[in-house]
């Protein structure tokens, strides 16, 4: 039967998940994990590209040596993160990461230039001061000879893909959510680049997911033991797990260090209504992903971190349930986006609204729990109000999926059945679109209907 790879990197840490179909059944399983994070370099929090795709061939060995040699692998990562690469296909400095702030400040040079609203009609993308638009802005502010120097400008993803195949590649749903793309067209607006004085020639044509890029290059087949073909997963990690969940008519979180809440749409919603309520219009598979970027699992992440790494996130969640401090935060507050304490900033916020200061791992946790939930229920109301539409159910994939006490409290505070799984939703979205490429499924409705029977899905009731 054959195999395929999914190598899926989150900001946190990665995983090679190899997966097959037997019996109608989509399988999967985990054959390499490793820890992902920033560093600082330069007076920079920077991602070691190189260290993260010597874990890549790793993952592709350690498949091949337990008899899963894969008929083709694909690459997704978080979105707005990239490389310039030289005309010698090196990279030009450092990879500098979203979380630093060196886009401080670059909104007023970008909107100098074009206006926020129109730059919202036109790309349909929410304003994040670490959006790739910001960053090459940056770039062009402080250091412009990079840019002059640059041949190519490639996210992380289709920069690994290069690595392993020499073809270069612009993948339509990392791309998408630059800031650079327009929404109704799904190509580069050339305009806007212009406008904004970045070099046209960076900026290869988008290609769609489940395109196929080649083989292997003859040094990267001696390094993993074998040759496949290198596919375009939906690059984008959201845009992957969008394709795990497997009825449309339901609003989705996409649950890991950020929650992206949304639903898909045939057509972008580019109103002004929308960029008030700070939503996005990000690519999927097939349809548009409208949702909006929450600061999700980063703050358990970042206390249990802080305080130890103590209990694990099941653990924290079971522990967390039997407190009874109900102090809410601003889970969207930018004092949460990259604070040097954590638990610090949330005590202090706690602090200045006159509630609770939560002092242990559990009390953190429900504190974090209680306000997510309550971030959650205010967003599905704001997603009925722009769909002018109700929706009964909510469907969580990724990790949060089995934070069970989470779900509970969303079902609780939004009225809504939550269901919850897969865990590893961006895999197997990664997976399917490989298998779409290869023709296993016809197309995204069918691996939408195998994921169904593959998955059991858990229920809560509001």
């Amino acid at each position: 039967m054959p195999y395929h790879l999914a190598l899926d990197i989150g900001a946190s840490s990665g995983r090679c998940v190899a997966g097959w179909l037997k019996n109608d059944i989509l399988h999967i399983e985990e054959v390499h994990r490793f820890p992902n994070s920033m560093t600082e370099r330069g007076g920079h929090l920077c991602w070691d590209t190189e260290s993260l795709f010597g874990e890549i061939l790793k993952g592709m060995r350690i498949s091949h040596e337990t008899g899963k040699t894969p008929q083709t692998a694909g690459i997704d990562t978080w979105a707005v993160d990239f490389v310039l690469l030289g005309k010698n296909g090196a990279v030009l400095g450092d990879t500098i990461a979203y979380r630093d702030k060196r886009t401080e400040g670059c909104d007023a040079g970008v909107y100098a230039k074009i206006p926020e609203e129109e730059l919202y009609r036109r790309t349909g993308i929410q304003k994040q001061l670490f959006n790739s638009i910001f960053q090459l802005y940056a770039i062009q502010r402080d250091t412009p000879a990079l840019l002059n120097r640059a041949a190519n400008f490639m996210m992380l993803p289709d920069y690994f893909h290069y690595k392993l195949c020499k073809n270069i590649s612009c993948e339509y749903t990392n791309a998408a959510s630059t800031g650079l793309v327009s929404a109704e067209k799904r190509d580069w607006d050339y305009d806007v680049i212009k406008e904004l004085g970045f070099p046209s020639r960076l900026f290869k044509p988008p290609a769609r997911p489940a395109a196929m890029l080649g083989n292997l290059t003859a040094d990267i087949q001696k390094a993993v033991g074998f040759n496949c073909d290198v596919v375009l997963p939906a690059t984008h990690d959201t845009a992957s797990a969008i394709m795990s969940v497997t009825n449309e008519n339901v609003i989705y979180i996409s649950s890991g260090t950020w929650s992206l809440m949304g639903i898909e749409k045939e057509t972008p919603d580019c109103s002004e209504e929308a960029r008030l309520l700070n939503f996005t219009n990000e690519g999927g598979f097939n349809k548009y992903c409208f949702l909006k970027n929450i600061m999700g699992l980063w703050l358990i992440q970042e206390t249990n971190r802080e305080m130890g790494n103590e209990y694990s996130f099941s653990k924290l969640s079971e522990l967390a349930e039997k407190e009874n401090i109900n102090s809410i935060i601003n889970v969207n507050d930018n004092r949460f986006f990259s604070p040097k304490s954590m638990t610090a900033e949330i005590r202090a916020a706690c602090a200045e609204t006159e509630q609770e200061e939560p002092q242990t791992p559990a009390q953190f946790a429900r504190v974090i729990y209680l306000s997510l939930a309550q971030s959650y229920a205010r967003t599905a109301k704001e997603i009925e109000d722009l769909a002018k539409r109700r929706f009964d159910a909510i469907h969580i994939v990724g990790g949060g999926a089995k934070a069970d006490y989470l779900n509970r409290l969303i079902a609780q505070t939004t009225g809504k059945t939550v269901f919850a799984n897969p865990a590893e939703a961006t895999a197997v979205g990664n997976i399917a679109a490989q298998m779409i490429a290869c023709g296993e499924f016809k197309n995204l409705k069918e691996a939408r209907e195998c994921i169904a029977k593959s998955f059991v899905m858990k229920e809560y009731k509001p």
